[in-house]
């Protein structure tokens, strides 16, 4: 086993490097994890640029960021019953500390402790040592294993869409009914996906190359909102004067957060799935209470790493083809080049420790 690996280290705001650095231990009921593949995430340039740190993210300096991954168990701390040394499995950010209320409720990514590793919380990435390395240490209970026919790149996007999966748990999705997906990145094309699993006909607003993709991974209908007057006219018109049963917000802009709301049937459901940038935003409340509309906040993927790994074995959701760009770890700077800027149609940019 090597002592030292290679690693993302960030020393502060924009400030980060390609570094030697020690192996982690895997602690009690932890499992030693050889990293294969790392997804870059939307929330991933803003911790590298300092976006987060007014709330702790990182929570100090040097840090390794990075939650969305894939790899396999290669070392066993003591207690470990679940895994063996060889196991395929992918992870998720949010490990909650297992025994306050919300976490014996299965909610851990509502954590009564968060952010308080002497508990035994973790958030991989955020808070706590994440995945861009060659290994990481991982608490047994933030892994699930990977079926056979699951590529590692491919189980990289089960964080992403596992965040989907909440949000569609939370509205519920109404067959032969009407969805609304507002922003088609990885997250709404996820939600987009679930939807049409579940036998909902699926409206993706959007624009450019990422609106295409949308149509070939299966939206019923798309709405180009640089090309549209009116895009809830246009949706209304689509479903017959009615609305949609559930609409996500995966932009978290002023005006697809509105247009959610104004979109929706009466008595319809809407979730808030993208993190803005901006705690206050104008939403119309008059229109919610007359129509009753149901409003959720949608945080994380917990309990749904099994089912969208499943899914993903199945056939039921496509990952493979938003993975646009695999690159080598140790060309980070131009992967997030790459997923920042959109370049080469870029939608899931992964990076492997292997190269």
């Amino acid at each position: 086993m090597e002592q030292t690996m290679h690693a993302i280290v960030m020393h502060g705001a924009n400030d980060y490097s390609y570094e030697t650095v020690p192996v982690p231990q895997p602690q009690s009921k932890e499992v030693l994890v050889k990293i294969k593949a790392i997804s870059i995430c939307g929330s991933d340039p803003k911790v590298f640029d300092g976006g987060y740190l007014s709330i702790g993210w990182p929570p100090s300096f040097p840090f390794t960021p990075g939650h969305e991954f894939s790899g396999e168990v290669v070392a066993l701390g003591p207690d470990v019953t679940e895994f063996q040394v060889g196991d395929r499995v992918a992870g998720e950010a949010h490990c909650g500390c297992g025994t306050c209320e919300n976490c014996r409720k299965g909610m851990y990514n509502l954590c009564l402790n968060y952010g308080k590793v002497e508990t035994g919380h973790r958030h991989y990435g955020f808070t706590y040592r994440g995945a861009y390395a060659d290994y990481n240490a991982y608490n047994v209970r933030a892994l699930t294993k990977i079926p056979d026919n699951v590529s590692y790149e491919e189980a990289s996007l089960a964080d992403t869409a596992g965040t989907s999966l909440q949000a569609t748990r939370l509205t519920g999705i109404v067959p032969g009914g009407y969805t609304l997906v507002i922003g088609p990145g990885p997250i709404g094309m996820f939600c987009m996906e679930l939807a049409r699993t579940m036998g909902s006909k699926t409206i993706m607003v959007g624009r450019g190359n990422r609106l295409a993709i949308a149509g070939k991974l299966g939206a019923d209908h798309l709405i180009d909102f640089e090309k549209t007057t009116d895009v809830v006219q246009a949706v209304r018109e689509l479903t017959g004067g009615i609305g949609v049963d559930q609409a996500f917000d995966c932009a978290g802009t002023d005006a697809a957060m509105a247009q959610c709301i104004y979109a929706a049937r009466k008595n319809g459901q809407v979730a808030y799935v993208a993190l803005p940038t901006q705690d206050m935003h104008p939403i119309p409340i008059k229109t919610m209470v007359m129509n009753q509309i149901h409003l959720h906040g949608s945080r994380a993927n917990p309990t749904c790493c099994k089912a969208v790994l499943e899914l993903m074995s199945d056939g039921q959701l496509n990952a493979k083809d938003m993975i646009t760009h695999v690159l080598p770890l140790s060309d980070f700077h131009r992967a997030m080049e790459i997923f920042t800027k959109r370049l080469d149609g870029a939608m899931k940019v992964v990076v492997t420790p292997e190269g």
